[in-house]
């Protein structure tokens, strides 16, 4: 991906690119010539052709970036020695560019470098060198904005730079600004073309194709926004809607930035590769019969999206409903959507056709505009990721709303959203919660197909992703996010003229951890004067952070929203009539006027003291239009309301809490850290027998190690397990108990038995010989035999709490962190909390103090309160392990005796695997798939 949105392909040059070498050098201008050779260079020859296409690719790599099977720009280094001279030992190369002239600003050698970088650094090469004339200002910037360690000199007119090809934190954020600009971009330029092609625009008014050119010419179209139809089969002279139809975009006499496809899918590679020969920008591709048929649609799929970037153009779809913008300079209707939704603030951005309907459809019924909307179907190309950076940046959107069913880059979601959120809400509905299926047609690595919900859940929760269930509670939190301000805290008061919708309103509150006052009950004869007074005082007072007020119609009014015509007959000669009873079929009002005002003046003054202020209500279906000028959302049920104040509470605590561990998070430097002393152990189990057979297998393995090399690799970062000796027999037992010392427990280690004291597989407080021989003889008799169930003795640890610690590698999301309370808080109920690896130390705090059960380890009645600095300071050495050592594959510490000073680890099982790919930190790449 390109600076200004395009595409273009990197690859490696062959000696069947000789033709296209000469082509490229031809289009190059005679002062670049000069800026890459020093001198004048007018033409290759045939030895420099040869030079610059043959290439060992190890010492000597060239690449080039090709857009429509032409080379726009090329890079090549050579490795050499401390002198200078060509090696194949050295590990520095000379690296030198060259990129036509059109081309230069699009941020095509910023690319190329981040390439050859990647591709030396693989073959050994740590440092590259290069020579730059001074007036070649933007190969000088493109080194020194690149972020590496940089060394420059100056000698003979020439300026000499070196600089290490180590990745830097500096290096990477370049990287990181480099691929947001460029998705944004991208995203951009679909939402705002500046002319628009419908391919396969059909006489029958019922067509898809038909259907999007209507659309379009509904709010795009205008002197200097053209839309063009385009049907391959028209006779001459047709029109459509007015239109002149053209039988293919090379006809078109115009530019075109976009094309929307709808044609037969066997029909689509013919129109892709007429608008890549046009120059068309991007491609809304609305044919179905890609991935979502099989293999054989997979295979058209990825046939359509390398055509596609071939030619530098991105990719909606395939299968998709549409694209929308509603910029009242730009408005964009390439969906089937009938019309453009109205303008508002959302960011909408969903997988799926059905889905989008509907979440247009519940907007527009809400009153809630969008700012963009995009239905991708297949998303084979341009992905939900792409327009979080575009929305970013994008000051009409302030909440993003997503509807996702799978991840095609879970760390690459997981990095962007994260920064979104630090300045506008993300609120999301993640489909396949349970089954964890995947919808036919999705583009998605192997590695994220079977991610957990629990994976998810962590992912969303570090990166203050808000997660919801319905489609109803996505608008119910966008609406709060969008037009209140984040509340400052958890106290709530409840305000209205119910008295049980307020006690609702209370233990819905309670129920979703907010911490509710008292409801202030005002009766049901309120007027809006005391609602005025009392949102007045419930606002002020610095105790409450956010206000729901409640309402009903008054008792015995005409407020109920009933037509007199509606209700039951009633015949009874005591039912009022004439002037005292209503009329059939008069219309009774269904909001209180006076109530209206109040809640608008209240939200006024809510804004300014920086506090939410929503509405409940009963049967005043009138009341939330009259509410929508002021930015009030109104909620037909207390639990609604509630749902949506609760996820707007954890937002903003979200936010405080990133703001601050901007400032005061850390890493925290470990003493008894051995790297190089775990490597060295890491690497000498996988080169086992084992392990290298291991690695054959499908999919590859995961090799446990043995106990004793699981406490000697935990060891190197200070992780202590507690030692045990085997005892196959009651004289071994005894002998071991002398080694560790009195008290002591003998357990079973068996696979089958590991953890089940439930069967009866520990004896704790064996405090001598004989207890020592009698528990011994128990549980082999017990359990079938001592050597079966691999019996071993334990130093006693101290008593305190029982915990569980673990850290797994996920392929799509690299490593987490888990921590729960052992036994069945974790097991039976599922009471675990997870992070992203690596932690911070505010991290590991809030991981023990998230799981249900973390009362037991800070004094639950009475009880003393164990150590959980000890505690969180194993949680960070377990995270540092496997951020270190991307070979640990898992590593499970149960059970960790939590005692009130210091804590014993009884348990470990570390697994590791060959090196998996963990990590997006590489250059710039689209996805293949």
């Amino acid at each position: 991906m390109l600076r200004d949105g395009g595409t273009a392909r990197i690859r490696p040059i062959t000696p069947a690119d000789a033709g296209r070498l000469v082509e490229f050098y031809e289009q190059v201008s005679d002062q670049s010539k000069y800026f890459r050779f020093f001198a004048p260079y007018p033409r290759l020859s045939d030895k420099d052709v040869r030079r610059f296409t043959h290439h060992d690719f190890v010492h000597r790599v060239g690449l080039a970036v090709v857009v429509r099977d032409r080379f726009i720009a090329t890079v090549r280094y050579d490795r050499i020695d401390a002198d200078g001279r060509p090696s194949e030992t050295g590990t520095d190369a000379e690296v030198a560019f060259l990129v036509q002239d059109a081309h230069q600003g699009r941020g095509v050698a910023s690319a190329l470098l981040e390439h050859i970088a990647a591709v030396a650094q693989e073959r050994g090469i740590r440092r590259f060198q290069a020579e730059v004339l001074p007036e070649n200002r933007k190969m000088v910037k493109v080194f020194t904005d690149a972020g590496y360690v940089q060394r420059r000199s100056f000698a003979d007119g020439v300026v000499h730079l070196e600089f290490d090809l180590e990745p830097t934190a500096a290096s990477l954020a370049v990287m990181r600004a480099r691929e947001h600009r460029a998705e944004a971009r991208s995203v951009q330029r679909l939402l705002t073309p500046r002319s628009v092609a419908v391919i396969g625009a059909s006489r029958n008014p019922q067509t898809v194709g038909r259907t999007l050119l209507r659309d379009l010419l509904a709010g795009f179209a205008a002197a200097d926004r053209p839309v063009y139809a385009v049907n391959r089969n028209a006779p001459p002279g047709t029109e459509l809607d007015g239109l002149p139809v053209h039988r293919s975009v090379l006809e078109i006499p115009g530019p075109v930035d976009l094309a929307v496809i709808a044609v037969p899918a066997s029909a689509v590679p013919q129109a892709v590769a007429e608008c890549g020969a046009h120059g068309v920008q991007g491609l809304v591709v609305v044919t179905a019969g890609y991935a979502e048929t099989g293999p054989e649609g997979r295979d058209r799929q990825r046939a359509l999206v390398r055509q596609a970037r071939a030619a530098g153009m991105r990719v909606i779809g395939p299968n998709a409903f549409g694209l929308i913008s509603t910029d009242p300079e730009h408005p964009l209707n390439a969906s089937l959507a009938p019309v453009l939704p109205a303008r508002g603030t959302f960011g909408v951005f969903c997988q799926s056709g059905a889905i989008g309907v509907a979440l247009l459809e519940a907007g527009h019924r809400r009153g809630l505009g969008v700012s963009s909307f995009a239905s991708v179907g297949n998303r084979a190309d341009v992905s939900g990721n792409d327009f979080l950076q575009y929305w970013a940046e994008d000051p009409a959107t302030e909440v993003v709303l997503l509807y996702l069913e799978s991840f095609g880059n879970p760390r690459k979601f997981t990095r962007i959203a994260r920064r979104l959120a630090q300045a506008k809400p993300v609120v999301v509905i993640k489909g396949a919660r349970h089954t964890g299926s995947l919808p036919p047609g999705h583009a998605v690595p192997a590695t994220a197909s079977g991610l957990r919900d629990a994976t998810v859940d962590a992912l969303f929760q570090q990166a203050g992703v808000t997660r919801v269930e319905t489609i109803t509670e996505l608008y119910d939190t966008g609406d709060l996010l969008a037009h209140q301000p984040l509340p400052p805290g958890d106290r709530v008061a409840v305000v209205g003229n119910s008295d049980s919708l307020g006690l609702l309103t209370h233990d819905a509150c309670l129920s979703a951890g907010l911490r509710p006052r008292t409801p202030v009950d005002l009766t049901t004869a309120a007027t809006g004067e005391n609602f005025r007074i009392a949102l007045d005082t419930a606002l002020t007072d610095p105790g409450v952070d956010a206000v729901i007020a409640v309402a009903i119609p008054p008792i015995g009014s005409q407020s109920w929203g009933l037509r007199a015509a509606d209700r039951p007959t009633d015949h009874s000669p005591d039912r009022p009539t004439g002037p005292d009873g209503p009329e059939a079929g008069s219309e009774v009002g269904s909001d209180d006027p006076e109530i209206a005002a109040a809640l608008l003046a209240a939200g006024e003054r809510a804004r300014a003291a920086g506090k939410p202020l929503l509405l409940a209500h009963l049967a005043l279906t009138d009341l939330p239009d009259r509410l929508r000028p002021g930015g009030i959302p109104a909620y037909p049920a207390p639990e609604r309301a509630v749902r949506a104040l609760a996820h707007a509470v954890h937002y903003a605590d979200w936010r405080r809490r990133m703001a601050e561990a901007e400032e005061t998070a850390r890493v925290p430097e470990l003493d008894r850290i051995d790297e190089a002393g775990a490597r060295t152990l890491v690497d000498a189990a996988l080169s086992t027998r084992p392990a290298v057979a291991a690695r054959t297998q499908p999919g590859g393995a995961r090799i446990t190690l043995p106990d004793p090399e699981a406490a000697a690799l935990l060891a190197r970062y200070g992780i202590d397990v507690s030692p045990t000796l085997p005892a196959p027999d009651e004289e071994s037992a005894v002998r071991a108990a002398a080694t560790l010392g009195y008290p002591v427990a003998l357990k079973a280690t068996a696979p089958h038995l590991r953890h089940r004291p439930d069967l009866g597989s520990v004896r704790l407080d064996l405090t001598g010989e004989a207890g020592l021989r009698h528990a011994h003889r128990e549980l082999d008799e017990l359990l079938g035999g001592a050597a079966q169930a691999a019996l071993v003795v334990q130093r006693l640890a101290p008593r305190g709490v029982d915990t569980v610690i673990g850290a797994t590698v996920d392929p799509a999301v690299g490593a987490i962190l888990s921590f729960g309370l052992a036994g069945a808080p974790a097991e039976l109920l599922g009471d675990v909390a997870h992070r992203l690896v690596p932690a911070t130390d505010q991290d590991v705090a809030s991981l023990v103090r998230e799981v249900r059960a973390a009362p037991l380890l800070f004094g639950w009645r009475g009880a003393e309160a164990v150590d959980t600095d000890a505690l969180e300071e194993l949680l960070l050495r377990v995270s540092r392990l496997v951020d270190d050592l991307p070979e640990v594959a898992s590593v499970d510490l149960e059970p960790v005796v939590v005692a009130p000073h210091g804590l014993a680890i009884l348990g470990a099982r570390v697994r590791i695997a060959p090196l998996p790919v963990r990590s997006d930190l590489g250059p710039r790449a689209m996805s293949t798939l």
